[in-house]
């Protein structure tokens, strides 16, 4: 029991310091450890196994939609980056050089990756030339680097991973039809496979990425009420077709620039899934993505049967696919629920001497706590059931949070008093498209645009800010 108290109280409590409280996790749940290089971590074997499932299931929608994977080069040559006016402009700040190779100066020094767009038009303007060889449905799964000021585990750091799908189309068309599809893939993920809900919208003029014609993003809202930007999707237009002299020959015979999208989520999803499921005794997973999706506890296993059964047990659950670990190690009990629990594994399986003797097992729920007794005839459809239970219940406590935090407003002042009230969320408000309001609201209240919702809702006639007509409802919010 003491060793129980004690690992859970490593844990600062979230309300008490939330930002403490997620370093804490991402460290005792062993997820990241830190390195010399300052903004950069190691992505522990366990922290990497989410990510590694965060990758099957959306490399598998990807491909289910037709696109392939490609890996593109990590260094891009300074010359290249510059054909781009506005991207290279807007990522300036946050670029890595590379200016030496072995003794001698680079006369092109090289950037290291931020980001490929410039390297897929490289490519491009190689292998596209007809109507034929469209459209090129493109995905990469590699690591970027951007030198980030300040940095925090999976949210912000200097080198992550992630997934950029980059393709190219005939017609604008086709390309913004791309653009929204895959807006809708990360939705689907986040909210069938993390159990996070999100606003899906379009991001204002000034929020978009560089160089594109416009962005759309997936936002979430984590459990202290800031808003997390969890996947972007971007519509290029023939901006970087024309700067990089990308053409192809029409049906007509007639040279003519073609559309591109651009579009990414990183290893910043493990840090949603902390800050929007995880609570004061660890991480909560949901079981699409957990590693062990299953751990099952002997008890006393010191008796005569007790690890022939949970050995029978755990080849059961193996055999419909689940990911299960059996922990017949000489740890106490307490100390085991403690750890799995510290872990977030969603189910627990408990087997003792009673119960074998009762034909039964103890089944365990970490998103609410609740254990229930199960007959060992029915252990497959009750602990699948389980699962589909904690993937619910973490959907439906995130949507609940969301919407106890999103407070509809008409003034500046009623933002204010809702923050103040309230504490921070989403602030649903109409505006009226002037960039100056939106740094005003900005500036007096604190909350930054999030995205203009695909579904809008008509809030009132008038502009938040400056009280002209309305052309917009935006989601605001401050933000990781």
């Amino acid at each position: 029991m003491a060793d129980n108290k004690k690992k859970v109280s490593a844990i600062t409590s979230m309300d008490e310091d939330f930002a403490q409280w997620y370093t804490d996790i991402v460290k005792k749940a062993e997820l990241i450890e830190y390195t010399s290089v300052k903004g950069c971590m190691v992505i522990r074997p366990y922290g990497y196994a989410i990510w590694e499932n965060i990758q099957r299931i959306l490399d598998g929608m990807f491909k289910a939609t037709g696109h392939e994977n490609v890996c593109m080069p990590m260094f891009i040559p300074e010359s290249l980056l510059q054909k781009e006016k506005d991207h290279v402009e807007g990522f300036a700040p946050e670029v890595a050089w590379v200016t030496m190779g072995g003794n001698e100066k680079l006369e092109d020094r090289l950037c290291v990756r931020p980001t490929s767009e410039t390297l897929f038009c490289e490519h491009y303007a190689n292998i596209v030339h007809s109507y034929r060889d469209l459209p090129k449905l493109y995905n990469q799964w590699v690591s970027v680097v951007r030198w980030e000021k300040t940095t925090r585990p999976f949210l912000r750091s200097r080198e992550f991973l992630w997934q950029e799908g980059h393709t190219i189309h005939a017609t604008a068309e086709e390309a913004i039809e791309e653009t929204e599809k895959m807006l809708n893939v990360y939705a689907q993920f986040c909210e069938e496979s993390l159990a996070m809900p999100v606003i899906k919208g379009k991001k204002t003029e000034s929020d978009k990425f560089a160089g594109a014609v416009s962005t759309y993003a997936i936002e979430a809202l984590m459990h202290d009420g800031k808003a997390l930007q969890a996947g972007t999707s971007h519509y290029f237009g023939d901006g970087f077709a024309k700067a990089f002299d990308i053409q192809y020959a029409g049906k007509d015979n007639k040279l003519t620039y073609p559309h591109q999208t651009s579009w990414g989520v990183t290893t910043r999803l493990i840090g949603a899934i902390i800050m929007t499921h995880g609570d004061d005794n660890g991480l909560v997973l949901p079981p699409a993505v957990a590693p062990i999706q299953v751990v099952i506890i002997p008890i006393a296993q010191h008796k005569e049967g007790v690890l022939e059964k949970a050995n029978e047990l755990k080849e059961r659950l193996v055999k419909m696919g689940l990911r299960v670990k059996l922990d017949d190690s000489d740890n106490s009990p307490g100390w085991k629920f403690s750890e799995y629990e510290m872990k977030g594994i969603p189910v627990r399986v408990e087997i003792g001497p009673k119960d074998m003797e009762s034909n039964q097992c103890v089944i365990a729920t970490r998103h609410n706590g609740e254990k229930a007794f199960v007959s060992l005839d029915e252990l497959e459809a009750s602990v699948e059931a389980k699962l589909r239970e904690v993937h619910d219940g973490l959907y439906a406590k995130a949507l609940e949070n969301r919407e106890k935090r999103t407070y509809a407003c008409k003034t500046i002042d009623e933002i204010n008093n809702a923050l103040t009230e309230k504490g921070d969320g989403f602030i649903k408000a109409m505006w009226c498209g002037d960039e100056a309001c939106e740094d005003k609201v900005k500036e007096e209240t604190g909350v930054g645009s999030r995205c203009i919702p695909l579904e809008q809702e008509h809030l009132s006639d008038t502009c938040v800010c400056c009280g002209k007509p309305a052309k917009y409802e935006v989601y605001w919010g401050k933000a990781y």
